[in-house]
């Protein structure tokens, strides 16, 4: 064990990446700010034994254990099969839901003079 002394406002690096300050010191107790990536969990000591125990509970998880538990859920209604070579259903707009008209943009090959209006043929 490294055993190091600190003042308040100083700090230890663990690796490049941890950093611990001494944010306060009261009495006999010293409080400590401590900045890791959060990939690396930080946990007080008697927290991190709780989660460990649990853990190894977890693990030992037997076969009863999960029949009762199946038991217990219920489950939801059945879903329809998908059929591999079935083909997505077709996407309606809302409007044409509605029974609108599709409106087609003006191109330039078309021409806006009244001679060629497709209604006076």
């Amino acid at each position: 064990m490294l055993v190091l002394s600190r003042q308040r406002d100083e700090t230890i690096m663990i690796g490049d990446e941890i950093e611990i300050s001494i944010v306060d010191i009261r009495g006999d107790k010293v409080r400590l700010g401590i900045n890791a990536p959060t990939r690396i969990a930080v946990h007080r000591k008697e927290v991190y034994d709780a989660i460990r125990r649990e853990n190894t509970q977890a693990a030992k998880l037997g076969t009863t254990d999960l029949d009762s538990l199946a038991q217990t859920i219920k489950p939801g209604p059945a879903r329809r099969a998908v059929r591999q070579d079935a083909k997505p259903p077709a996407i309606q707009s809302p409007a044409a839901s509605l029974g609108a008209t599709t409106v087609r943009p003006f191109t330039s090959s078309e021409s806006s003079s009244p001679s060629q209006d497709k209604n006076s043929a």
